[in-house]
C-alpha cells in the first residue's frame, strides 16, 4: 500500500502539471476539447490524491511503523481516533490532506461549471491546478509521506499529548479547509483578470465558496481557542502566538471582502479593492501554512525545523507578484460605475469597516514578523507581545463594533438627517441608558463600559431590524408574529442569516470584555485546606497517583463552595508521558453564564502538598456560545433556496446573465 501511495502522488504530479498547461493551450489555440480534458484530468488527480491518502491512513491504522511519518506520530496504544486525526498531526501528512481537500474541491468546481462559465473555466483549472501541483512538487521531491525507515521499530514515538484532545482532532482539519477553500474564490478572481470578464459574476459564482472558507478557518480558529483554554493551562485562549496570528490574519481580510463584494454588487463600486483583498486573502492563507512550516517562529503550534521555508517562500512571492501584476494591468478594465456621494451613507460605512479590519490584520501582521526584522536589521530579537496587539488592536475593535451596527440602518448613496434620527435614536438611547445602568451598577473599567455600551447598541440595532422586518409581515400578509418571524429569515437569508453572525460575534467580544475583571490567585495548600477567591471557597482534598497504559497521572481533587454553598468537585490533573519530560495539565473548569472557575494544579511534592492557580474568567462561556450562533447563521446564510435554484437552472441553460 504504501508503494502504491508514493506511486500515485508521482502520477499525480504529472496530471497535475498537463492540468496546469492544457486549457491555457486550449484558449489559446480555440481548442475546447483540451480544456475538457483538463478538467478530467483534475477529477482524475482528485482521485490519485484520495487513494494515496487512502494509503497513508491505512499505515496509521495498521501500526506500520516502517513509515517514518508513522513512527514519529503514533504509537500501538493511541486510541483509534487520535489515530486518524495523526494522519495530519505532521509535515507531511497536513501536506498530503491540504492537497486531498484542494482537489477535492477543484471536482466539485468542475462539476458545477460543465456549462457555466466557459470563458472563466480553462483558467480556473489552470490555477487550481497549478496549486496541487506546488504542493505536489514538495511530497513527491522533498518530504515524501511514505518515506521509509532503515528498520521497523517495535513501537511509534507517539502523537504529542498536548494533541490527544477534541479541540485538536478539529482544529487542523477545520483550519486547512478554510485555507483551502480560499482558492477557489482566488482562481476565480484571477480568471476574472485574464479573461477580461470583469463584472460581478465572478463574485456572485464564488459566494459560497468564501463564506464556506470563511466559516471553517472562523470555527478553526475557535478550536484552537478552545484547545489552548482547555488543554494549556495558562487560563487563557489567544495569546498572539504567531501561528494563532496566521490563520487570524486571513479571517479578517476575508471578512472585509465578504462585505466588500455587498457594493459592488449593489453599486458597483470597490472592485480594483476587492481583487486585492482576495489576493490578499489568500496571499496570507499561503502566508499561514509558511509559518507552521519555516521554523523561523517560535510556536507551540508549528512543525518546528523545517526545509519547506524557502519553497513556501518561492511560491508565494510568485503569487502576490503575479497576482497584483495582473491586477495593475487590467486597471483600465475596473473603472466603477459610481462614485462615493456620502461619507455618511452605507457605502462608506462599508469602507471603514475595510478599513478597520485590514487595519487590524496588518497590525498582527507587523507584530508577528517585526522580531524577525529587529533580528535581521539590528542582531537584537525583540519580542512582540500582548501589550502591543492590545494597545492597537483594542481601539480599532472598538470603532469596528460601532460601524457593524451603522451599517445595517444607514441609508445607501447618503443618509438624511431624517434616516439618522429614524434608524438610531432608539439604539443609541438604549446604549446610554444602559452604559449608565453598568456604571451605577459597578461597571468602571473605561474600556470595558465603552465596549459593553458598543454591544449593547449593536444589539438594539439588529433587534429592531428583525422587529421591523417581522411587523412588516404581520401586517402585509396577516400571519402571525412567530411565523412572520420564520419566514422573514427563510425569505432573506443573507440579510438576517448575516444579522445571527453579527450577535455571535457580540456573543465573542463580550466574553473578551469579559477579561477585564479576570481574577488569579496562587496556593500551595495541604490536604484540607482552603483559601477564597472571590466569592468561591476551595478546600484541597488530596492527591491520587495513578498509572494509563501510556501515562503516570497525579490528580487533585477540590471541594468548591460559593458563597457558603456546596457546589461540587473539580478534579485538576499533572499529566507525564512516557517519552516527555515536561508534564502537562488538565485543567479544571466550572462554568456558568457569568463565569468560569478556573483551576490549574501547578505542582506538587511528595508529601501530598500541592500548588494550585486559581482563575476567574467572567462571561467566558459566552465565547463558545458565540461560536454556535456565528455557525447557524453561516449556515442560514449558505443555505440555498428555490429561487436561487431556479436562477441557477436558466443560467446553466443560457437564459441568465450570472450564476449563483
Amino acid at each position: 500500500m504504501n508503494d502504491i501511495g508514493y506511486l500515485s502522488l508521482v502520477i499525480a504530479f504529472g496530471v497535475a502539471a498537463y492540468a496546469t498547461l492544457a486549457p491555457i493551450l486550449g484558449v489559446k489555440t480555440g481548442r475546447e476539447e483540451l480544456v475538457r480534458s483538463a478538467e478530467n484530468a483534475l477529477l482524475a488527480l482528485f482521485g490519485l490524491v484520495t487513494l494515496s491518502s487512502a494509503a497513508l491512513l491505512y499505515a496509521f491504522v495498521t501500526r506500520d511503523f516502517s513509515v517514518r511519518y508513522v513512527a514519529n506520530y503514533s504509537e500501538r496504544g493511541l486510541p483509534l481516533a487520535y489515530t486518524i486525526s495523526a494522519f495530519y498531526a505532521g509535515q507531511e501528512g497536513s501536506l498530503l490532506f491540504w492537497t486531498l481537500n484542494l482537489t477535492l474541491f477543484g471536482t466539485i468546481v468542475v462539476i458545477q461549471n460543465r456549462r457555466m462559465h466557459r470563458a472563466l473555466m480553462p483558467y480556473v483549472i489552470s490555477i487550481l491546478s497549478a496549486v496541487a501541483l506546488f504542493f505536489l512538487t514538495l511530497m513527491v521531491f522533498v518530504t515524501d509521506p511514505f518515506a521509509r525507515l532503515p528498520f521497523t521499530p517495535p513501537d511509534g514515538r507517539g502523537l504529542n499529548p498536548l494533541l490527544q484532545n477534541p479541540g485538536m482532532f478539529f482544529h487542523p482539519p477545520t483550519t486547512y479547509l478554510g485555507y483551502v477553500g480560499f482558492t477557489v474564490p482566488f482562481a476565480f478572481a484571477m480568471a476574472a483578470l485574464l479573461a477580461r470578464q470583469l463584472d460581478d459574476a465572478w463574485i456572485r459564482s464564488t459566494r459560497r465558496w468564501t463564506i464556506f472558507a470563511w466559516f471553517f478557518l472562523g470555527l478553526g480558529n475557535m478550536f484552537g481557542a478552545e484547545w489552548a483554554y482547555g488543554v494549556l493551562g495558562w487560563g487563557g485562549y489567544w495569546g498572539w502566538d504567531p501561528v494563532e496570528n496566521a490563520s487570524f490574519r486571513p479571517w479578517l481580510t476575508g471578512t472585509a471582502y465578504l462585505h466588500s463584494v455587498m457594493v459592488q454588487e449593489k453599486k458597483d463600486m470597490l472592485k480594483v479593492w476587492n481583487l486585492a483583498l482576495i489576493i490578499m486573502t489568500f496571499g496570507l492563507s499561503i502566508l499561514g501554512t509558511f509559518l507552521t512550516r519555516s521554523g523561523i517562529l517560535s510556536s507551540v503550534h508549528s512543525f518546528g525545523e523545517s526545509t519547506l521555508g524557502a519553497f513556501f517562500l518561492a511560491f508565494l512571492a510568485v503569487i502576490i507578484l503575479g497576482a497584483f501584476g495582473l491586477l495593475i494591468n487590467r486597471l483600465p478594465y475596473l473603472r466603477s460605475e459610481n462614485q462615493l456621494d456620502s461619507f455618511i451613507s452605507r457605502e462608506s460605512s462599508f469602507l471603514f469597516n475595510n478599513l478597520f479590519l485590514v487595519g487590524i490584520a496588518f497590525t498582527v501582521l507587523w507584530g508577528t514578523f517585526f522580531p524577525i526584522l529587529s533580528e535581521g536589521v539590528r542582531g537584537v530579537k525583540i519580542t512582540v507581545g500582548p501589550p502591543f496587539y492590545n494597545q492597537v488592536v483594542i481601539p480599532i475593535g472598538l470603532a469596528l463594533i460601532f460601524i457593524t451596527g451603522v451599517c445595517p440602518l444607514i441609508a445607501w448613496r447618503k443618509a438624511s438627517m431624517t434616516n439618522l434620527k429614524k434608524n438610531f435614536l432608539q439604539p443609541l438611547v438604549t446604549a446610554l441608558v444602559g452604559g449608565a445602568l453598568l456604571f451605577i451598577f459597578g461597571v468602571r473599567h473605561l474600556l470595558a463600559l465603552l465596549s459593553l455600551a458598543l454591544l449593547i447598541f449593536v444589539t438594539a440595532t439588529i433587534v429592531l431590524e428583525f422587529y421591523r422586518g417581522t411587523r412588516a409581515r404581520h401586517e402585509m400578509a396577516g400571519e402571525g408574529y412567530l411565523r412572520a418571524f420564520f419566514i422573514l429569515i427563510a425569505r432573506n437569508k443573507r440579510r438576517y442569516g448575516g444579522y445571527i453572525i453579527h450577535l455571535g460575534v457580540l456573543m465573542v467580544i463580550l466574553a473578551i470584555t469579559g477579561g477585564a475583571y479576570k481574577v488569579e490567585k496562587e496556593a500551595t495548600l495541604k490536604k484540607g485546606e482552603e483559601m477564597q477567591i472571590n466569592q468561591y471557597v476551595l478546600r484541597y482534598e488530596g492527591l491520587s497517583l495513578y498509572p494509563t497504559q501510556t501515562q503516570q497521572v497525579a490528580a487533585a481533587t477540590v471541594t468548591v463552595f460559593n458563597q457558603g454553598k456546596k457546589v461540587g468537585k473539580l478534579t485538576t490533573e499533572k499529566v507525564f508521558h512516557k517519552d516527555e519530560q515536561q508534564p502537562h495539565t488538565r485543567v479544571a473548569i466550572r462554568m456558568t453564564l457569568k463565569e468560569d472557575l478556573y483551576i490549574i494544579l501547578a505542582g506538587f511534592d511528595e508529601s501530598g502538598t500541592a500548588t494550585f492557580r486559581f482563575i476567574i474568567n467572567p462571561l467566558m462561556v459566552w465565547m463558545w456560545l458565540g461560536g454556535f450562533v456565528m455557525a447557524l447563521g453561516t449556515i442560514i446564510v449558505m443555505w440555498p433556496d428555490k429561487r436561487e435554484r431556479r436562477r441557477a437552472a436558466r443560467y446553466a441553460l443560457g437564459e441568465a446573465p450570472d450564476a449563483v
